[in-house]
């Protein structure tokens, strides 16, 4: 063999290897694609991976706008939309309470949780790292400070110790105000929820804190030293969080979800069951009321129990009472009303009440008067809407109340809805509207308040008070009973709503029919 002869081998061996390592090559590749195609396929996608799992998991913190337990269970906004959202997509609810926003913004980034429920605030910063579903509601962001200390009337009159929590927007809009207030000065907490910041408020821990509007309201309630200074910046909106890595699966889900029940009006509808009744805050009529829960009250707590029995809860008869009479046994108005329950003259005789100043009769006989208005709302009108319409009455008349409904109904709304009705009943006082009406003018202005006022009372009895062991201990009260005593003291408030579509409206014809009955 010759060495061209010896050369030519070699060269073939080299093709037959080089061959060998293309194929392997294409194999490598050929499999490279295909588990590629599969990880990303849309049977794979982000939501799908849920719906196998079978749970929506859920990050949110504990405050009283977003999720809380209280002693009829789970509870708050942001845990009324994930249960409606989990419930639309066939899930079972996951919440994960966690106590700072850093923690919040961790647990989507990890991964260890679907989605962001916490009152987080849309701001240009987060949207570079999260999308957001479709805003629920709109908030400002406000200066507080203890009622009796100095008064900041903006940025440069701050004189203390300022605090919010880290990673919030509060902590956001500061960075910015720092760019035109070089003196402004603050601290950052990981440890302290907006609430722990509240309380230190009042402690005199600290001397200022930022917190959103809504928890503000519902925190004044119970405590009315807290003031606000200024409010800081435009208002800003509220939505959900996602993280930016995973694809778009679940947010068109939520999207589609907020656009069905802003259609609906169920959004509306619970933005009003937490906080149509707190919008106006009363600094002495709230000190005045704790004052009289925790001196007066207790005197009483016992005839308002017995006569709320099983079919009432006896906080709402507490709080109506607290509305007619400040729980004063003596009171009279200019229209001749007496007593704990302001009974007319009228009513008090058909009621068999013979003296309108004694406490257990008026108290009984207005348990009766009201139990008896409430079963004239129809059957169809759901709770709470029923026990507001209900209120409603009580102070104004069914008549009135009915044509306010009606009127609603004209307009394009659900009479069966308080959200709905409040607004048409300030509409009674106007000539192009109670002409039109069957019981004419009212001062429909009226019963609103009456009912936002009572709302605030029930709602802090049921805060200051939990459900007495004694109404359980009945002997004659067995299990089913006890859970139907439940049903009917659960805070309207906290109802959680289902996701139903809305059935087709009454004609008006038979809302109107209802004045016969």
């Amino acid at each position: 063999m010759d060495i061209k002869q010896a050369l030519t081998i070699v060269s073939d061996k080299d093709k037959k290897s080089t061959y060998r390592l293309l194929f392997m090559l294409f194999l490598v590749i050929s499999l490279s694609i295909i588990l590629l195609s599969n990880k990303f396929s849309s049977s794979d996608s982000q939501l799908q991976q849920i719906l196998n799992r079978g749970t929506l998991r859920v990050v949110t913190r504990e405050s009283p706008t977003t999720y809380y337990l209280g002693y009829q269970g789970a509870a708050g906004v942001e845990y009324q939309l994930a249960s409606q959202f989990a419930e639309r997509l066939g899930l079972k609810l996951e919440i994960r309470a966690v106590d700072s926003i850093t923690e919040i913004l961790t647990a989507l980034q990890k991964g260890t949780a679907d989605l962001a429920a916490a009152g987080l605030t849309i701001t240009e910063e987060r949207k570079n790292e999260f999308y957001f579903a479709p805003p629920y509601q709109e908030v400002s962001q406000k200066l507080v400070f203890k009622q009796g200390k100095r008064w900041p009337r903006n940025i440069e009159q701050l004189r203390g110790d300022l605090r919010v929590m880290a990673d919030s927007s509060h902590a956001l809009k500061l960075l910015k105000l720092k760019q035109k207030h070089a003196s402004l000065g603050w601290s950052e907490t990981v440890t302290d929820t907006s609430e722990d910041l509240l309380a230190k408020i009042l402690d005199e821990s600290i001397d200022y804190t930022i917190s959103d509007s809504n928890e503000l309201a519902l925190n004044r309630r119970f405590y009315p030293e807290l003031a606000i200074g200024f409010s800081i910046g435009k208002p800003e909106q509220l939505a959900w969080a996602f993280d930016k890595t995973h694809d778009d699966s679940l947010r068109a889900e939520a999207i589609n979800f907020f656009s069905d029940i802003r259609a609906s009006g169920e959004l509306a509808q619970l933005i009003e069951r937490n906080y149509g009744h707190v919008e106006d805050f009363d600094y002495v009529g709230t000190r005045k009321f704790l004052q009289a829960a925790k001196n007066k009250l207790p005197k009483y707590t016992e005839l308002f129990q017995t006569a709320a029995g099983l079919e009432l809860d006896w906080r709402l008869l507490a709080a109506i009472s607290y509305q007619e009479s400040h729980w004063n046994p003596h009171a009279r108005s200019p229209t001749g009303v007496r007593g704990m329950m302001m009974l007319t003259r009228t009513t008090a005789k058909e009621l068999g009440i013979k003296n309108r100043l004694d406490v257990e009769k008026s108290i009984t006989g207005g348990a009766k008067y009201f139990s008896a208005v409430l079963k004239r709302i129809p059957e169809r009108v759901q709770e709470p809407d029923k026990t507001w319409l209900a209120l409603a009455s009580y102070n104004i008349g069914w008549g009135h109340v009915e044509d306010a409904r009606i009127l609603t109904q004209k307009q394009g709304d659900d009479p069966n809805r308080w959200v709905d009705v409040k607004e048409r009943l300030p509409l009674l006082r106007q000539r192009k509207y109670y002409k039109k009406t069957r019981y004419g003018y009212a001062r429909g202005d009226e019963p609103v308040q009456y009912v936002d006022n009572i709302r605030r009372y029930y709602e802090t009895l049921q805060w200051m008070i939990d459900v007495p062991d004694s109404l359980f201990n009945k002997p004659e009260i067995n299990d089913q009973s006890a859970e139907q005593l439940l049903a009917t003291t659960k805070p309207p408030e906290t109802d959680k709503i289902k996701n139903k579509k809305l059935k087709a409206k009454k004609p008006i014809e038979d809302v109107a029919a209802e004045n016969e009955e």
